[in-house]
């Protein structure tokens, strides 16, 4: 399932809508948004905060990133694509295993989540997710009681199925649905970033990025973004395992 649109979808009392980055310049701020991005950017942001980074600025450009990055030399910048001067690593999973961030501040910039979670960047609540985070993130968002979110699928123009499956599994979780997460993962493992990061036609690839993207429930933190003296800087945020009656 492709279709996207500015439908609203009822998810046993939540509503949920679907949208790219480019619909959200034509429809008003959401107070809640999902910003959903599994190859890579939010499947990297987990892994940053796993190898104990403490925070991410989520860059408006690379030459913010770079920028940031001259003025802070002990932070650790990161992009899209093959390695670059000015950025200490690029946005690959299996890459990043292997760094030690603990007490870090780490830059990222990238072509569509952190584009994604900038155009948000004025709701009241913005999580940015993946498969890895995505228990959390629906726990998250069931203890908020919310009654409408809004799940930006940042991927191909909002046509990324790999987001999309991600975004759907999430909703129905929220709202604890009986929910196999078998086929929304096949779905993501069908998807054309799949094949091309499997390919190699994406560059600062590790062969294992696509099966850590694919990992669930990696991480038992949701990733909350907000704005921090005019930057926007993504934190894990800690959600307790739900209380008696509470399956997920």
């Amino acid at each position: 399932m492709k279709c996207l649109g500015a439908g609203m979808r009822d998810h046993d009392g939540m509503n949920t809508r679907f949208v790219g980055i480019a619909e959200l310049a034509v429809n008003e701020v959401p107070s809640v948004a999902v910003v959903v991005d599994v190859m890579r950017a939010f499947t990297v942001a987990a892994w940053v905060f796993g190898q104990g980074a403490e925070r991410i600025v989520l860059a408006e450009s690379l030459d913010e990133a770079r920028e940031l990055k001259a003025r802070h030399p002990d932070w650790v910048a990161l992009k899209d694509g093959p390695p670059a001067p000015g950025f200490d690593t690029v946005n690959s999973p299996g890459l990043l295993r292997s760094l030690d961030l603990g007490g870090r501040t780490v830059v990222q910039k990238t072509t569509a989540g952190t584009v994604g979670a900038l155009a948000v960047k004025e709701a009241s609540l913005v999580l940015c997710a993946g498969f890895v985070v995505a228990g959390a993130t629906a726990r998250l968002l069931r203890t908020r009681g919310l009654d409408r979110v809004t799940f930006v699928v940042t991927g191909e123009d909002g046509q990324a199925d790999e987001d999309l499956a991600c975004a759907q599994y999430i909703a129905r979780r929220a709202v604890g649905e009986e929910t196999d997460a078998a086929g929304f993962l096949r779905r993501a493992g069908r998807s054309r970033a799949a094949a091309e990061l499997a390919q190699g036609v994406r560059k600062g690839v590790h062969p294992d990025d696509v099966a850590l993207c694919l990992e669930l429930d990696r991480f038992p933190f949701a990733m909350v973004a907000a704005l921090e003296d005019s930057l926007m800087i993504l934190r894990p945020y800690p959600v307790p395992s739900p209380a008696d009656g509470f399956s997920l």
